[in-house]
């Protein structure tokens, strides 16, 4: 807490106060953007493994977009790490505590085929899409614009992915 003193000399303790919130109103906003992070974390480790391992007809393309993808969920990583220090805290977890915290789940990449990679990265997307509704909210709840600005656009990019790997598998 800060702390300032008044004409009297008397001690008086100010709130936290990070832009403009509290310490529990950025606490939640903390606490589902690591929530995020952790799932964005295993989701990116299976893009870089299906890019990998994949092979068959669809080897170029694939191999060229799972790639696309794992650089674009590098990017979002470390928004939502610079996000969190905004708000004056450190992001920090642990592998452990990452695939304690994913709901997203590590998968055997080298036996799947093309399109079993792809149904997998469709599921992951519902994954972080839910996750990423739940920073949304609350950033709303907080008036946290920039939050949810941010979140809100990898929500579009998300979508916009979702329909065209849908496309591919039809």
């Amino acid at each position: 807490m800060n702390t300032i003193v008044d004409q009297t000399k008397k001690t008086v303790k100010k709130p936290f106060r990070k832009l403009g919130f509290t310490y529990l109103e950025t606490a939640e906003i903390v606490v589902s953007l690591n929530d995020l992070m952790a799932n964005y974390f295993i989701h990116y480790n299976k893009l870089r493994n299906f890019h990998w391992n994949v092979d068959g007809q669809e080897f170029f393309e694939l191999h060229k977009e799972f790639e696309n993808e794992y650089n674009t969920v590098k990017e979002n990583i470390d928004i939502i790490a610079e996000r969190i220090r905004v708000f004056g805290l450190k992001p920090s977890i642990t592998i452990k505590e990452t695939l304690a915290m994913s709901e997203i789940k590590e998968v055997d990449s080298a036996k799947m085929s093309p399109i079993e990679m792809v149904t997998e990265v469709l599921k992951d997307y519902g994954i972080l899409h839910d996750k990423m509704l739940n920073v949304i909210n609350a950033s709303l709840e907080t008036g946290d614009n920039v939050t949810e600005q941010i979140v809100t656009d990898f929500m579009r990019g998300i979508e916009k992915r979702n329909w065209m790997f849908t496309s591919w598998c039809k």
